[in-house]
């Protein structure tokens, strides 16, 4: 296992990241979750991300009962705010009310003292960007939070928050979750250069594409049974990707990887970590297999003349237009 530093901060994280969303307290039973944690960890993954919203809050506990015992110092534990975790009209967003109880929620949930990194988990359109950042610094000052990020934040939204917190002098956010893939390039044209000018690095989730870039979705074919294709939550965000012209492009890059002797998530995970904005992907699974054979990509060096190929066999079917990220939130 590589690691990276987050951005221009002092944090070291392993370069994939082991991510439990859909995954734990959701498609896998909690053995066989605890299983891939433990697989990720011997395989020398230390950084592991979650949210509070994942599977109802049940995730952040499967989590923390599958590092329980290990040694706290050793890992960096992210998770993330933002999204409806009860029945209240302050149970979501991004409001200091919502921001303390929900780290402490987390915390609780986590069996930890403090977290490695807190994340935003959208921006919230109906809370003054001030109250959400000076939040965030209190949680920093009392030690309850290392760090702080933002996820799929726009690049005028991260250039604003840096501009708040360097005028307030409040910490300052080191990192953006987006989505960011072969197929998903959206973040390429503003939301990178935006952070690289202020250190940020990305954590980059979904990779694979939703398991696109594994192979194992066919055109023609209907999706494995059990795959997350199938699965109601997972589908939703997979739908776009599934056409018979996107799955067709998908299947040109096997002869690319076996080349090279890898496998096709693999040579995915590879290209992600090319990019030296990437501090981190993010992987999931399933089964504990998973975890061993995906990690393999870490330290694996993609010549320029595989890139270019890469790009010629997926030329017209990469989503590339910054339109195409999250619509504006509102809450209620």
């Amino acid at each position: 296992m590589q690691y990276r530093y987050l951005g221009n901060s002092g944090l070291v994280v392993s370069e994939m990241a082991y991510g439990n969303w859909i995954t734990h307290a959701g498609q896998v039973a909690e053995d066989a979750a605890i299983a891939c944690v433990h697989a990720a960890l011997d395989a020398g993954i230390t950084t592991f991300d979650t949210a509070d919203v994942y599977a109802g809050t049940k995730a952040e506990a499967v989590l923390g009962r599958a590092l329980e015992g290990q040694r706290r110092e050793g890992l960096e534990i992210f998770t993330k705010v933002y999204w409806p975790t009860g029945p209240g009209k302050n149970d979501r967003g991004l409001s200091r009310k919502h921001i303390i109880e929900s780290c402490h929620g987390s915390l609780r949930r986590l069996g930890v003292d403090y977290i490695d990194l807190y994340q935003a988990h959208r921006f919230d359109y109906e809370t003054p960007l001030e109250e959400t950042l000076r939040a965030f610094d209190d949680l920093v000052r009392a030690g309850k939070v290392m760090y702080v990020g933002v996820s799929e934040w726009r690049g005028e939204e991260i250039e604003a928050a840096v501009e708040i917190a360097s005028q307030m002098g409040f910490d300052r956010i080191i990192s953006n979750q987006p989505q960011y893939s072969m197929l998903y390039r959206v973040i390429e044209s503003e939301v990178i250069p935006t952070c690289e000018n202020s250190g940020i690095g990305q954590i980059v989730w979904s990779p694979l594409a939703q398991g696109v870039l594994t192979g194992k979705y066919k055109p023609g074919q209907a999706p494995p049974e059990g795959s997350r294709a199938t699965d109601p939550q997972g589908s939703t965000f997979i739908k776009r990707l599934m056409s018979d012209e996107i799955l067709t492009a998908v299947a040109a890059l096997e002869p690319i990887a076996a080349d090279h002797g890898l496998t096709m998530a693999q040579l995915a995970l590879a290209w992600v970590l090319q990019n030296p904005a990437v501090s981190a992907a993010i992987i999931g699974a399933t089964r504990p297999e998973q975890v061993t054979s995906n990690v393999k990509a870490s330290g694996v060096r993609l010549e320029p003349d595989v890139l270019e190929a890469i790009d010629a066999v997926l030329e017209g079917v990469v989503f590339r237009d910054p339109g195409l990220t999250r619509s504006p939130e509102t809450r209620p």
